[in-house]
């Protein structure tokens, strides 16, 4: 069965975004030394990427205006607006679950919970995601959005591995 993977970056104190919801603080300890970490490696596991609306206007207006970054991936963006689907984008207006859901009960690879903060603390909070690929960043923001809020109940995860680069380490973890 599909997997439910929440890879995503978050700050080394537990924000996603800043307080004005920017990412420029996304970068390892040395510019030069960027590298992309495992993203290549993850994105050849995935075939579905899972967004709130939020997420997809930011990658669309400012991260990468000119190109659609997610390739041929295909992409639910999960949002209370009237959109125009696409053939590799389509505009839910379902619960987070009830997609997830869906998607798991169809044939492909596993799903990338990819953003935003709304959607992922929805998925944990009713039990959806399987695997939390997290790369903190070193830095500390000190407000903003935070990744993980309360959750209804504690939830017990297995490491599986960590790696580092440039900086940033990266943990993975699954629900025991």
């Amino acid at each position: 069965m599909r997997k439910v993977i929440l890879y995503i970056a978050m700050s080394l104190d537990g924000y996603i975004a800043d307080e004005n919801g920017g990412v420029g603080w996304l970068s390892g300890q040395d510019p030069e030394g960027e590298s992309e970490g495992s993203y290549p490696e993850f994105v050849r596991g995935i075939d579905t990427v899972v967004m709130g609306w939020k997420t997809y206007h930011q990658v669309m207006t400012e991260l990468s205006p000119n190109e659609w970054v997610y390739g041929d991936l295909m992409a639910y963006v999960i949002t209370h607006r009237e959109e125009t689907s696409s053939e590799k984008i389509r505009f839910v207006h379902e619960a987070p679950s009830d997609l997830i859901q869906n998607l798991k009960e169809t044939k492909g690879k596993d799903i990338w919970i990819c953003g935003g903060a709304s959607i992922a603390r929805q998925l944990m909070q009713e039990g959806m995601i399987d695997r939390f690929y997290i790369s903190v960043i070193p830095v500390l923001l000190g407000a903003g959005v935070r990744l993980f809020g309360e959750l209804p109940e504690e939830l017990e995860l297995r490491l599986m591995e960590t790696r580092s680069y440039n900086g940033i380490v990266e943990l993975r973890y699954e629900k025991r």
